[in-house]
């Protein structure tokens, strides 16, 4: 008989195979308010659960006394309590490298797009504006040779660097718990204090996780510490910048303008004032949003729910060593 799993986001047909060859899998299409005593009752005897965009906290692991794996389909672990996990002898399981390169194209494009005001005078070209030469009040500012200040270098601050170095000539900051030799030797890159980043760097991008220390860690007051002029790009999580205090920053011009994937609450409401102040670049938390990266993704997710529950697991494991260590 066939271990039993919850599958909580659609994936590709053949991947889906790939699950039924190994599990009986309960499918559903998200977690939600209308479906969630129905997906309580799949987890009564479910081994695995595998998904993404849906939190699953204790409300729902309390349902799934045999739940030994979670496999999600993202880098990022917000959407779990981890520590809660490992107490419950669950294993974590997320897709930390196939999501890297697209996700610092998307961040280094923000970049681009808010320096050289790109969103803003395409949708001004489309509008048929263009009837002469454009002139001053129309410019953006260089990226090439500037300082881009990065915050949190594991992989994506990493790819973000060699972008910035060596297509840009630019001068790399960093922020980091631990020092990154490798960027430091390979892009020149300096690690430095918080303060002098936010000081000196042209360009603030946010590439680290969403946790309790790093929650709105970009508030009033560090805005006010960046260098007149300075765009902030958060390709990370949005809650890790405080979305008033960034409203207020740019709307009397402390800093240029942001660039932003992600936001306090997603979808970004209609009404929001981020949409009405110019400097700003929204995207819809596309940074993996490709074909080949999701679908690498939802592959990787995949394998990984496979191995947590043949027992060959060897990498991806976010709580794999405090599991080991129990």
């Amino acid at each position: 008989m066939k271990p039993a799993i919850v599958l909580y986001k659609r994936i590709p047909e053949d991947l889906r195979q790939r699950l039924d060859a190994h599990f009986e899998v309960r499918f559903f299409d998200g977690i939600n308010d209308a479906n969630r005593s129905a997906v309580q009752a799949a987890l009564q005897d479910a081994r695995g659960m595998i998904g993404a965009s849906a939190p699953v906290r204790a409300g729902l692991l309390d349902c799934a006394p045999q739940l030994q794996a979670i496999s999600t389909i993202s880098v990022g672990v917000d959407q779990f309590d981890p520590d809660d996990l490992t107490r419950r002898g669950i294993l974590l399981m997320h897709t930390p490298t196939v999501l890297t390169e697209t996700t610092a194209d998307t961040i280094f494009m923000l970049l681009m797009m808010t320096a050289r005001r790109a969103g803003e005078l395409a949708e001004w070209v489309k509008a048929g504006h263009w009837k002469r030469s454009i002139d001053a009040t129309m410019y953006g500012v260089d990226v090439h040779h500037k300082t881009i200040g990065i915050i949190g270098m594991g992989r994506i601050g990493a790819a973000l660097a060699r972008r910035a170095h060596g297509g840009f000539a630019m001068r790399v900051l960093y922020v980091n718990e631990t020092a990154n030799q490798q960027v430091e030797q390979q892009y020149d890159a300096r690690r430095c204090s918080l303060d002098e980043l936010l000081a000196q760097s042209d360009f603030v991008c946010l590439t680290l996780p969403l946790t309790p220390q790093t929650e709105k860690m970009i508030d009033a007051r560090r805005l006010a510490q960046m260098k007149p002029g300075a765009i902030l790009v958060n390709g990370a999580r949005g809650k890790i910048v405080n979305q008033q205090d960034l409203i207020d920053a740019l709307k009397k011009e402390i800093i240029r303008g942001a660039g932003l994937d992600v936001f306090e609450q997603e979808p970004l409401p209609a009404d929001s004032e981020l949409l009405r102040l110019p400097g700003v670049v929204a995207l819809p938390h596309i940074g993996s949003a490709t074909h080949e990266t999701r679908y690498n993704m939802a592959a990787c997710a995949v394998d990984n729910l496979i191995t947590a529950l043949t027992g060959t697991v060897t990498h991806n494991g976010y709580n794999l060593h405090q599991l080991t260590q129990r």
